[in-house]
């Protein structure tokens, strides 16, 4: 957690600390015979892996379960702190990590919005998990999105002086998270107005607050800055809970720290920070270290009580782990997050950056604008991992088996009967046979495109090209396929055809896709007017334009750059011939 921005003082050893610590030192495990299967957590919060949709708003939060999440097999959305907070017009992500008030007049929205969020993510099978800042309030006074005024130790008509560590104030230093363990829960960290948890006041603020949510249908809560509140004190809040919610904490892991993750599993799941460590090291140097992965490499809780991440808003700022900056190598180890069976999965998704204070999308003083994932200002990385997740439902509670490794950087497994993976983080394609211990059939590549045919015996000759990875897999759970039928089918009006255009193509960061033609419908050759594809599919992009019925139409696909140019495709023109009526498809990869 790093909710304020350090004064200029703070050491750069406190910013690590602050961070989640420095690197941990990669673990020389040697060449293993078998494979140690971690341990499998259940999710807490139905079917499928958590998406955290940091910094989106409420409405486009509610669109994404809608159209996205809940049909991809997400379980939960983690949507960020819905509170009052010091506002900052916008201009930084951090301020909303500082409570002003426990009323829902946050830059996300406000109250109506909120609900109605939660009403389409449940409808659409998809439980809410708020983020809850209940350490701190704001680190000096100012004025809130909802309008209010407050002092750094003065909230009307919710928190006095008295209500925070004052009697002396103190601020943690670096030296404390590994020699005092009562000053890392007790001072200030970074500045912020530390909330005297012990007062039976405070806590009954802090659970009135969250019942309140839990009133308004939220499922759960991730408790921001968990380390800093002793346990006894967050077991006593939670004892004053209604309701049962899933709680996941945030407890940053340092190696000989006085306050260790290990000391929070009675209270709730905890974040597995070092999980994320662990897949920069391996992702950017070889990983097929990878089979013996689980606690044994120094990860700070069991599986079962973990929540795993390759990156959070915080890490993706700090350097501890990869980011949406890293590409493949960032894409490859949420694709192994999601097949190997330790913890519960958590997909990152935020916003583009280049400034590490700089706040979301907003506009008039700050307030977040609605998520397009066609601008290149968000990542909306969660899309690219739908095929994923529903691989990590289908093999849930599945052995690690048919382990293969080249000594480099190519690993497969499978996960019992119900699913294969293979994961190339090399330069090179590789082509040979592998054992999937699949039933014969023909599978799609949820991993990318293409499809994998497996023998009678549970061999399949696969190539998996550089960087990317092959998924395969059998049972049941919501998969989506490389071509499935539009929902609800296209229509078409008399005397035009409506034509699906999937194009298999990849991008990279920023870039997005649009068909362009000679039909005014497809933009007349001009690039301006060509018309947008969805990556929600991706690698497959889709759109659905009515052409004029019994008509030749020539076509090509474009990217969009991020800088405003255009990249075409290479000749020749792609053509067809539009139906009399009805529909039709157009199936293309990118050339």
């Amino acid at each position: 957690m790093r909710s304020y921005k350090p004064p200029t003082s703070l050491t750069a050893a406190a910013l690590s600390v602050l961070a989640g610590a420095a690197l941990l030192a990669p673990v020389a495990l040697g060449s293993a015979s078998s494979t140690a299967a971690a341990a499998q957590a259940a999710p807490p919060a139905g079917t499928g892996p958590i998406a955290k949709l940091w910094s989106w708003n409420w409405n486009s939060v509610a669109r994404e379960c809608t159209d996205v999440l809940g049909p991809a097999g997400y379980g939960t959305v983690q949507v960020s702190p819905p509170h009052d907070s010091m506002s900052k017009g916008g201009s930084v992500w951090w301020d909303v990590y500082q409570p002003a008030r426990y009323t829902l007049t946050s830059k996300f929205g406000d109250e109506n919005a909120f609900r109605n969020m939660i009403r389409a993510c449940h409808d659409a099978g998809v439980k809410v998990h708020a983020d809850a800042v209940v350490n701190h309030m704001t680190g000096q006074g100012s004025t809130s999105y909802g309008g209010h005024s407050f002092g750094k130790y003065s909230y009307p008509g919710l928190y006095s002086a008295a209500d925070f560590h004052t009697s002396p104030t103190c601020t943690i230093n670096d030296s404390d998270y590994k020699n005092d363990g009562w000053r890392v829960q007790n001072c200030e960290l970074v500045g912020l107005a530390d909330l005297d948890t012990g007062s039976e006041y405070v806590r009954g603020q802090i659970a009135g607050y969250l019942n309140r949510l839990t009133s308004l249908g939220v499922d759960g809560f991730r408790i921001d800055a968990a380390k800093h509140i002793p346990p006894g004190d967050l077991a006593a809040i939670k004892a004053r809970l209604t309701g049962s919610p899933y709680l996941h904490l945030e407890v940053i892991h340092g190696d000989g720290e006085a306050v260790q993750p290990g000391q929070y599993t009675g209270i709730g799941d905890v974040h597995e920070f070092v999980f994320g460590r662990k897949m920069k090291e391996q992702f950017t140097g070889r990983i097929h270290w990878l089979e013996t992965f689980g606690q044994s490499w120094g990860l700070s809780v069991p599986g079962d009580k973990a929540v795993t991440f390759v990156d959070n808003h915080d890490t993706e700022r700090n350097g501890s782990t990869l980011n949406y900056k890293y590409g493949d190598a960032y894409r490859l180890a949420n694709v192994f997050m999601l097949a190997w069976p330790y913890g519960t999965p958590r997909v990152y998704s935020g916003f583009t950056w280049s400034d590490k204070e700089a706040g979301p999308p907003s506009a008039n003083g700050g307030f977040v604008t609605d998520t397009d994932c066609g601008d290149g200002r968000w990542t909306c990385f969660h899309r690219r991992m739908t095929g994923m997740v529903g691989f990590h439902n289908a093999v849930a509670g599945t052995p690690v088996a048919h382990w293969y490794d080249d000594g480099d950087n190519l690993i497969a497994f499978s996960r019992g009967s119900k699913g294969w993976v293979a994961i190339n983080n090399g330069t090179g394609s590789v082509t040979r046979t592998f054992t999937t211990g699949l039933p014969a059939g023909t599978y799609a590549n949820v991993a990318g495109s293409g499809s994998v045919s497996v023998a009678a015996d549970g061999t399949a000759s696969v190539t998996v090209p550089a960087r990317a990875a092959v998924a395969i897999r059998t049972g049941n759970g919501p998969t989506p396929t490389p071509t499935p039928t539009p929902s609800p089918s296209p229509t078409a009006t008399s005397g035009r055809a409506a034509v699906s255009f999937n194009a298999n193509v990849t991008t990279t960061w920023g870039q997005n896709v649009f068909v362009v033609g000679d039909a005014a419908e497809l933009g007349a050759w001009n690039p301006a007017d060509a018309v947008a594809l969805s990556s929600a599919a991706y690698p497959v992009w889709k759109t659905t334009v009515n052409l004029p019925a019994g008509r030749t139409i020539a076509y090509k696909y474009i990217k969009k750059n991020p800088d405003g140019s255009v990249t075409w495709e290479s000749d020749p023109n792609r053509s067809f011939t539009t139906p009399a009526g009805g529909t039709a498809t157009r199936n293309d990869t990118w050339r």
